[in-house]
C-alpha cells in the first residue's frame, strides 16, 4: 500500500481510541466558538462523528485482533482440568463351582482426578505459517475496507458541500428574480395608475411576479434539505442547525492531469488494491490445500493427580501422581481424492481472481476515460455560460432601459430577464458538474483524501 495512504490512515482515520478523541476534542473545541464550515472542518467532523466510519473502525479494530500467533496456531494449547467420578452398583455372582450365590448392594467406588495437559502442534506442513500470513492478508483487507468507506464518505461530504453552494447561488438568483419582477410590477402598476398602460399587462406583471415567488419558495425547501443532508453527513445532533459555509462560489482547479492522474488510478485505485488482496488470499489457500500433502507432527504433555475410593476389594483407596506425554506423527496416506480437488479448485479460484482484476481494471479505465471527457466538456461549458452570462446581463440591461421609456413590451422584458436567470443557473449547474467531475477523478485515481489538505 502507497505510504502516503498509511500515514493519511493513521493520521486521519484514527484507529487508535486517543486519536479519535484528540480529534474530537479539538474539533468541537473550535466549533463552540467558530460558526463557520470548510469543507476540510465538514470533512474532519464527520470522520469523527459519522456511525459508518465508526462502525467500520470497529470492524477493522476486529480484523486488527484476529491478527495474532496464538490465532494462527502457532502457540501450544494448555488446559487445567479437574473431576470427580463415582459408581454406585448392585452385584450379584454366582459361583459356577458350588451354585453359591453372592449377592454385594451398595458398592459405592469414587474417583477424583486433576491435572495439567498441553498439546502443541509442531509441523503440519507448513499451514500455521500460511494461516498467519493469510491473517495478515485480513488485516490489511481491513484496513484497505476502512479507507474505502473514508473515501467514500469524503467524496459524498465534498458533493454535498458543494451542491448546498450551488443551492444557495440558486436561491440569489432566484431572489434577484423576484426583485426585477416586484420593480416590474412596480413601474406597470403606476403606468396603469396614470392610464399609460392596460390591465391586462398589469395582470400579467404579477403573473410573473407571482411565479418568481413561487420558484423562490421552492428553492428554499431545496436548500433546507441539503442542508439536512450535510449535517446528517456530520452527525450533528441538530439536523437543522443552521450552517454558514466557508465558501460561497464553487471554484474549480485546471491541474489535473490525464496521464498522472491515469497513473495513480493504477496503483493507488482502492478497488483495485482490494483485488490484490483477493488474489493474494487465494494463492495463500492454494498454500494451505498443498499442506496437506505433508506429514504432521504434534508433542503433548501432561501432569496429574488421581484419587480412588473403593468400597470392596484388597485396596479401599489408591493413588497415582505422575508425568504423562507423547509424541505423534501422522501422514494421511488417502483421503478419497479431496486433496487433489482441493488444489485444483485453489489454482482455478487463483485464475479467477487475476481474470476478475482484469476485468475490473478495463471497468476502471473505461470510467475514468468517461469521467475525463465529462470533465473537458463542463470545463468548456462553464467558459461558455460565463460569456451567456454577460450577454444576458448586459441584455437586460438595455431591455429595462428601454421598458422604462415605454418602448419594449412586457412580454419581452419578462424573456430577457429569463434568459438571464436561466444564463445564471446553466453557468452555476456547468460549475458544480465540474466540481463533481474533478472529485470523481480525485476519487478513482485513490487521491480523494488530498481534499483534506
Amino acid at each position: 500500500m502507497n505510504r502516503k495512504y498509511v500515514y493519511l490512515c493513521d493520521k486521519i482515520i484514527g484507529m487508535k481510541y486517543w486519536i479519535s478523541i484528540l480529534l474530537f476534542v479539538t474539533v468541537f473545541g473550535l466549533y463552540g466558538q467558530e460558526r463557520v464550515f470548510s469543507l476540510q472542518h465538514c470533512i474532519t467532523t464527520g470522520l469523527v462523528r459519522n456511525y459508518d466510519i465508526r462502525m467500520i473502525r470497529n470492524s477493522q479494530q476486529i480484523s486488527d485482533n484476529n491478527l495474532s500467533r496464538g490465532n494462527a496456531g502457532f502457540l501450544p494449547q494448555l488446559d487445567l482440568s479437574a473431576g470427580y467420578s463415582g459408581l454406585l452398583n448392585n452385584t450379584e455372582q454366582r459361583m459356577e463351582s458350588t451354585g453359591e450365590i453372592i449377592s454385594i448392594s451398595g458398592e459405592h467406588n469414587q474417583t477424583l482426578n486433576a491435572g495439567i495437559n498441553l498439546n502443541w502442534t509442531v509441523f503440519d506442513g507448513f499451514n500455521i505459517q500460511t494461516s498467519y500470513n493469510r491473517l495478515k492478508e485480513l488485516q490489511q483487507v481491513g484496513e484497505l475496507n476502512t479507507r474505502l468507506t473514508v473515501e467514500n464518505f469524503v467524496a459524498e461530504v465534498a458533493a454535498e458541500y458543494y451542491n448546498f453552494i450551488q443551492q444557495q447561488i440558486r436561491l440569489k438568483s432566484l431572489q434577484y428574480a423576484v426583485r426585477l419582477s416586484n420593480e416590474r410590477v412596480r413601474i406597470v402598476e403606476a403606468r396603469y395608475v396614470i392610464g399609460a398602460a392596460s390591465r391586462l399587462e398589469f395582470q400579467r406583471a404579477k403573473v410573473d411576479f407571482n411565479s418568481d415567488s413561487s420558484r423562490l419558495v421552492q428553492q428554499n425547501e431545496v436548500l433546507f434539505k441539503s442542508r439536512i443532508k450535510l449535517n446528517e453527513l456530520m452527525a450533528l445532533d441538530d439536523v437543522e442547525q443552521e450552517v454558514v459555509l466557508a465558501d460561497s462560489i464553487i471554484e474549480t482547479g485546471s491541474g489535473m492531469e490525464k496521464e498522472t492522474l491515469m497513473r495513480q488510478l493504477l496503483s493507488d485505485n482502492i478497488l483495485l488494491l482490494l483485488y490484490r488482496k483477493d488474489r493474494k488470499l487465494a494463492e495463500l489457500n492454494l498454500k494451505m490445500a498443498k499442506s496437506q500433502n505433508y506429514p504432521y507432527v504434534k508433542l503433548s504433555v501432561g501432569y496429574g493427580y488421581s484419587h480412588y475410593l473403593y468400597d470392596r476389594g484388597t485396596f479401599d483407596r489408591q493413588q497415582t501422581l505422575g508425568l504423562n506425554y507423547g509424541i505423534l506423527l501422522g501422514y494421511s496416506l488417502f483421503d478419497g481424492g479431496n486433496r487433489r480437488r482441493q488444489l485444483k479448485n485453489a489454482s482455478l479460484e487463483i485464475s479467477n481472481k487475476e481474470l476478475e482484476y482484469r476485468k475490473l481494471e478495463l471497468s476502471l479505465r473505461g470510467d475514468f476515460s468517461n469521467i475525463w471527457m465529462a470533465y473537458l466538456n463542463n470545463r468548456e461549458l462553464k467558459e461558455l455560460e460565463k460569456e451567456n452570462l454577460q450577454t444576458a446581463q448586459d441584455s437586460y440591461g438595455i431591455a429595462i432601459d428601454r421598458y422604462k421609456l415605454g418602448d419594449l413590451a412586457g412580454f419581452e422584458l419578462r424573456e430577457a430577464q429569463n434568459q438571464l436567470i436561466e444564463a445564471e443557473e446553466r453557468l452555476v449547474q456547468a460549475q458544480y458538474n465540474t466540481k463533481l467531475c474533478e472529485i470523481s477523478l480525485l476519487q478513482i485515481s485513490g487521491q480523494i483524501l488530498n481534499l483534506l489538505d
